[in-house]
């Protein structure tokens, strides 16, 4: 059996980049990497199998990923730390970290660039995510300015230890990037935002925190009421808080009533031994 790990990824800003390559279309934008994420073990088995915390799912980003790597039929099981569809990637870091233990698994001799397109070629198919794999492949704290190049990321220098969030539900990924209305309001701030933190003189984390809420208010992606009364019982206190792109959740890089919190990863994603 081989295992790998993939990092848990909440976006704070993105910009959508449609191209009919899934290999070019992506996502500009920031994301942060945390110790919290997915976990797969892979094995050689009789018939294919892909089991998530034990129960078996029907999975067709990781399917993808499970017939452009697998030899011959697997058993895949999946591990994760936050739920699917609330903004921390965890589609992409399933794919991703499903890729790496296969490539271990077969002794495929692949690059973890080429394993990290294939997964992200399974996101963008399954309309599951557009720029998680690339932050989940860099690790850090990481931006994204160069269209049609989804792996590339810049690592941001920001050393915070910790971010700390708060989860009440999730959001359709597919529903909001196959919209086109919704998709001109979301570039258009999304831009904004990236040109903000891009002039930045000194980056860190709650200046960016703070242009990530802007950017959640003019998208019109901040609606839910409860993540909009927990931002704002934040800021009342001085902290930046915004919502997780694309989740109804809230982050901060300070603690809150209620709170989780999780480790920023500084490490991409990776093999377990």
């Amino acid at each position: 059996m081989t295992k790998a790990f993939a990092p848990g990824n909440p976006s704070c800003v993105f910009v959508i980049c449609p191209d009919k390559d899934p290999a070019k279309m992506g996502s500009l934008g920031v994301g942060i990497s945390l110790q919290k994420g997915v976990i797969v073990s892979a094995k050689k088995s009789r018939k294919l199998v892909v089991k998530v915390n034990d129960k078996n799912m029907y999975f067709p980003t990781v399917l993808d990923v499970i017939r452009e790597l697998a030899e011959e039929p697997v058993f895949v099981k999946i591990k994760y730390h936050f739920p699917y569809g609330c903004g921390f990637g965890m589609s992409g870091a399933s794919a991703l970290a499903t890729a790496y233990a296969l490539n271990e698994l077969f002794k495929l001799k692949k690059t973890n660039r080429e394993l990290a397109m294939i997964a992200h070629i399974a996101e963008v198919n399954n309309r599951t995510g557009l720029g998680d794999v690339g932050g989940q492949f860099n690790g850090g704290i990481t931006a994204k300015y160069e269209k049609g190049n989804p792996l590339k990321g810049i690592r941001l220098p920001i050393k915070n230890e910790y971010i700390y969030y708060k989860i009440f539900g999730p959001i359709d990924t597919k529903k909001v990037i196959t919209n086109e209305k919704i998709r001109g309001r979301i570039n258009k701030a999304g831009l904004l935002a990236l040109k903000k933190i891009k002039s930045l003189r000194k980056k860190n984390l709650s200046d960016i925190i703070r242009i990530s809420k802007e950017f959640s208010v003019k998208s019109g992606l901040l609606r839910d009421k409860r993540v909009k009364s927990l931002i704002a019982e934040i800021e009342k206190d001085g902290n930046a808080a915004s919502m997780v792109m694309l989740g109804n959740a809230v982050y901060s890089d300070k603690p809150f009533k209620g709170c989780n919190r999780a480790r920023i990863s500084y490490e991409g994603a990776r093999v377990l031994k």
